[in-house]
This record gives structure tokens, C-alpha cells and sequence, in this order.
């Protein structure tokens, strides 16, 4: 057994918190089905759901940076971005929906650019990477249209952070049942 970073034993715990990954992705689909749902009428409103939904991205990359080998940096600054851009949205939820489809379509870029990435550096390893692949690229695509049309409305918008946290979530519970199939390997 080697330890990696700061002390993590890594080998064991490959797959050892697999569930946390499905979790996530159960809840960020839940959250996508409840943002398509819901009737929003207040600006306000849908800062506030952007807050949350800001800060629920942030604790999922510190989720993953606890599970994942390697590239926990990058976890950390994802998760560091996501989460002071959800206490900015709390701080000015009205100034969160003018400047919404900029600040959303900038993460989504970065967070894209990062999952297609990592998807390419694992091809070889994971049987799934392909998903990751193309959770990448949906990414990237939503995050540049989004950045490109500022002045959507309420309607796209939310639209939009409804599908980008279902696709998360498609992403994440097939990531987790690959990461619990290593660890049955690993553990054998």
C-alpha cells in the first residue's frame, strides 16, 4: 500500500466510497427534475436556485477529490469556484439571474474542459470513459451558448441548469458503478 497527496491511502479506497459518487448523482438528477418542474416567476428566485445549485457542484468536487486518484487539485479548485460563486449568488440573487447565463457558461466550460480531459487520460483504464467523454462535450457546448445569449430568459435558463444537472447525474452514477467494479477487482 502507497499513500499519495497527504497521506490518503489510495489503492483501498479506489472503490471503497463508490456510493458516494451514485448519491450524487441521485441527488443532482433530482435537483435537474426538480429545476424543470418548478414555475418561476421572481428573478430572485432563480438566483437563489443558482446558489444552490453552485453550492451543491462545489461539495460534489470536494466529494470527488476525496475518492478520485490524482488531479485532486483540480477537484479543489473546481469545487473552491463553484462554491464562492454560490455565496455570490446568495449575496445578490437579482444580480445572479442579469449576469446568470456569463458566470454559469464559464463553469460549465472550465468543468467540461476538465471532464473531457480526464476522460481522454483514462480511455485506456475505464470501460465507461466515453461517458465522461460526452458529459465533457455537452458541457462545453451548453456553457459557450449560455455565455454567447446573456439576456435569455427565465425560461432557458432554467431549461438549461435543469438538463446540465441531469446529465451531471447520468455521468456520475455510471462513473460510480465503474469505480465500484475496480474495487471489486482491486479488493479480489
Amino acid at each position: 500500500m502507497t499513500s499519495i497527496g497527504i497521506g490518503y491511502p489510495r489503492e483501498p479506497a479506489v472503490g471503497k466510497y463508490w456510493w458516494l459518487l451514485l448519491l450524487s448523482g441521485i441527488l443532482w438528477i433530482i435537483i435537474g427534475l426538480f429545476v424543470l418542474e418548478a414555475d418561476f416567476d421572481s428573478a430572485v428566485l432563480i438566483g437563489y436556485l443558482v446558489a444552490f445549485w453552485l453550492l451543491y457542484a462545489g461539495v460534489a468536487e470536494f466529494m470527488q477529490m476525496g475518492i478520485s486518484i490524482g488531479w485532486g487539485w483540480l477537484h479543489v479548485l473546481l469545487g473552491v469556484l463553484f462554491i464562492l460563486g454560490g455565496i455570490m449568488a446568495l449575496i445578490s440573487p437579482f444580480q445572479t439571474f442579469t449576469v446568470l447565463a456569463s458566470l454559469i457558461g464559464f463553469f460549465l466550460v472550465l468543468k467540461g474542459s476538465f471532464d473531457f480531459g480526464v476522460a481522454l487520460s483514462v480511455r485506456h483504464a475505464l470501460d465507461l470513459w466515453w461517458l465522461v467523454l460526452i458529459g465533457g462535450i455537452l458541457q462545453i457546448v451548453i456553457g459557450i451558448w449560455a455565455a454567447g445569449y446573456p439576456g435569455r430568459s427565465a425560461a432557458l435558463l432554467v431549461l438549461w441548469i435543469g438538463i446540465g444537472a441531469i446529465v451531471r447525474g447520468v455521468v456520475e452514477i455510471s462513473t460510480s458503478f465503474h469505480v465500484r467494479k475496480l474495487h471489486e477487482v482491486v479488493a479480489a
